[in-house]
């Protein structure tokens, strides 16, 4: 009585969106090491890329909240709602944006190259959104933690 309940409450849910978002940035920042032989921590702070981590985190939150309550409970519906949004987005608009500042950073490229006298410029970020693959690797990963924290119970707090 009185003590801090974890499992089966909305702080194991809050958790698993938050850790399962995390990995999935880890993830990027090994991949950036294996891949440039060097460590970037920035790119643990960016969006795009693989996994998504919106989604790795949506998806968790989701998935948790559907071990805990039930798969037909109205809490279920709107999380996974609210996931399916994020996902779309990252991989239409976010994405859509990314390839729109891409286009138009080789214009001002090509139109500085031309005409010396211009002053520098800051480029546009280019890595917004999401492949569908990298949705789709977020969403897997948003559904084992969740499954690993709350089956094998795994506590921080032990």
């Amino acid at each position: 009585m009185g003590g801090f309940e974890f499992y089966n409450t909305g702080y194991e849910a809050l958790f698993c969106g938050l850790i399962s978002a995390s990995i999935a940035q880890l993830i990027k920042v090994i991949t950036y090491l294996y891949t440039h032989k060097k460590i970037n921590f920035k790119i643990f702070t960016t969006t795009g890329g693989m996994p998504s981590s919106h989604t790795a985190g949506v998806i968790a939150l989701s998935t948790s909240v559907a071990l805990i309550e039930g798969l037909s409970s109205i809490v279920f519906a709107v999380s996974l709602g609210f996931s399916l949004v994020i996902m779309q987005d990252a991989a239409g608009l976010r994405r859509a944006a990314g390839k729109t500042a891409a286009t138009l950073n080789r214009l001002v490229d090509e139109f500085v190259q031309k005409n010396q006298e211009v002053k520098p410029y800051a480029a546009l970020k280019e890595l917004l959104g999401h492949t569908p693959l990298e949705v789709f690797c977020g969403m897997v990963l948003g559904i084992i933690i969740p499954f690993i924290v709350h089956n094998f119970k795994i506590s921080i707090l032990s």
